[in-house]
């Protein structure tokens, strides 16, 4: 495991792009964070917590208010998971083939 945190962006998990697939599995997985714990930067410090500036905003949306209010924010301390998802290669109208990865829908109707 490298010396990262995982992202503590709550959504992180749930973003279909192609470095967060994982294909044996056919999951989408929460990102590292982008830098090491031991790098120390004061202006950026937020880089050893978050993959992403979307990532970023995200949790500064949802614990704003615990913030301001002084309770705790959970720390995530394991790597999350969203299944359901598999790498298919489309066609553009101009005939160009490229890769992408799209939630496989499942149909829970017993009828």
């Amino acid at each position: 495991m490298p010396n990262k945190h995982f992202c503590q962006g709550p959504e992180c998990h749930t973003y279909c792009t192609q470095d967060r697939f994982l294909k044996s599995k056919g999951i989408i997985r929460g990102r590292y964070a982008m830098w090491d714990i031991e790098q120390s930067n004061e202006y950026n410090l937020r880089c050893k917590y978050f993959c992403s500036t979307r990532c970023e905003s995200d949790w500064l949306n949802k614990n704003m208010e615990c913030v301001e209010r002084g309770t705790p924010v959970p720390f995530i301390q394991h790597r999350r998971a969203s299944e359901g998802y598999e790498k298919v290669q489309e066609k553009s109208n101009w005939g160009h083939t490229y890769t992408s990865v799209r939630k496989i829908g499942v149909d829970n109707n017993a009828d």
